[in-house]
């Protein structure tokens, strides 16, 4: 091992691992690989250029704490177009609302995360981050029954569901024994809706009471006597 001469004060030192070396040589690969056939792989990095059209998808957010709908757009890059290496990354996301309350929150947080977007590597984690937002004031529930702790929380999901459109993210599936026993439960659930109290719906005016001659809540007051709408049997005659 060669002998180094140190000069000058010492003010910081770092331990280097065994894997540090694997690092740094990822470090000093370029931004575009050689294919054996002599073509360049593009990957993303944040000093690709913004080509003059991107493809754009653009997803309404609409909560009962505003009034104004949230619209977020989220462009994407297609790297390496018509090759076996064409693959779809976000670029850049827009938020536009007309309520200007959170204008200034929206435009750092839009700009951050193009920012993440455009550096490369692995995005998906900007998933679970903006899903860890919770509003201090509560959050809300969406009309399709699933309950959202904030506004950011809901541009995580967002975000989860472009990434799993164009390929970045997997989607949630359930095994073959998670499936089996939510239709189980669901069969379950419907069977015991089906058993109802038989005085709770019927085709006869509610408050009609149990007829002593057929077991019938049908019987109501009719031209000043009890008559049966089933059986027709009255206190009358």
């Amino acid at each position: 091992m060669a002998t180094i001469k140190i000069d000058g004060k010492i003010t910081k030192y770092r331990v280097e691992k065994p894997g540090d070396a694997n690092a740094k040589a990822e470090d000093r690969k370029p931004a575009a690989d050689v294919r054996k056939d002599g073509g360049k792989v593009i990957w993303m990095h944040e000093k690709l250029e913004r080509p003059e059209v991107l493809i754009g998808s653009t997803y309404k957010i609409k909560t009962p704490v505003s009034d104004h709908a949230m619209y977020v757009t989220i462009n994407d890059i297609v790297l390496n177009e018509g090759t076996e290496h064409e693959h779809r990354r976000p670029f850049e996301v827009f938020i536009n609302s007309k309520n200007l309350d959170h204008f200034q929150w929206i435009v750092a947080l839009t700009r951050i995360i193009s920012a993440v977007f455009r550096k490369g590597g692995d995005v998906t984690f900007l998933v679970d981050e903006l899903k860890a937002v919770f509003d201090p004031r509560g959050g809300y529930w969406q009309p399709g029954g699933k309950f959202m702790p904030s506004i950011i929380a809901e541009l995580g999901y967002v975000i989860e569901k472009h990434l799993q459109t164009i390929g970045l993210m997997p989607r949630p599936e359930l095994d073959e024994h998670r499936k089996k026993l939510i239709d189980e439960k669901r069969e379950e659930f419907a069977a015991r809706n089906k058993q109802q109290d038989a005085f709770a719906r019927g085709h006869y005016p509610e408050g009609a009471q149990l007829c002593s001659k057929c077991s019938t809540a049908a019987v109501i007051m009719m031209d000043g006597c009890m008559t049966c709408l089933n059986c027709g049997d009255s206190k009358c005659g």
